[in-house]
């Protein structure tokens, strides 16, 4: 017999992308407060802050690790099994 792997539902897909989005999110803005926190305190002049829509810089680092988030919450959800097995139609019982 072949051992298949069940296909995760694509609510734990939907649900994967949206939780890589908010931590991807949330982990751009603690890596600009802390390049900003550095900034200010030694005078360096990094060109990374809160200002996505006018700075490329800031907008490569949130895209990159929003992706990164992303894929690591779909790769997460492809290697976990569903909590519940998936029953075959053949099957008899409850």
């Amino acid at each position: 017999m072949t051992d298949q792997a069940a296909k995760p539902d694509l609510l734990r897909i939907v649900s994967a992308i949206l939780l890589g989005c908010i931590v991807g999110v949330i982990l751009f803005l603690i890596f600009a407060l802390g390049i900003g926190m550095l900034n200010d305190r030694m005078h360096m002049e990094l060109p990374i802050n809160l200002l996505v829509a006018e700075n490329i810089f800031s907008a490569a680092i949130l895209a990159i690790l929003v992706i990164v988030c992303i894929a690591a919450f779909l790769r997460m959800v492809w290697n976990t099994p569903p909590s519940e097995p998936v029953r075959d139609e053949d099957e008899e019982g409850p």
